[in-house]
């Protein structure tokens, strides 16, 4: 499946998306580590799809 995610900020805003799944993920580990596991594979699978993207024009 695809999705189309308009941001504002672009590719830095989706960063922070990445940082904060990650982060997220930290902090639920002990509670709940199925789900931190889900989030980690959402931002690598988002960071992956980054790395994709050609750099942007100069």
């Amino acid at each position: 499946m695809a999705v189309l995610l308009r941001l504002p900020g672009g590719t830095a805003d989706l960063s922070e998306i990445v940082e904060g799944l990650l982060t997220g993920a930290d902090a639920k580990e002990a509670d709940a580590p199925h789900l931190a596991a889900r989030w980690r594979t959402l931002a690598h699978a988002i960071g992956d799809s980054l790395d994709l993207l050609p750099p942007p024009r100069t």
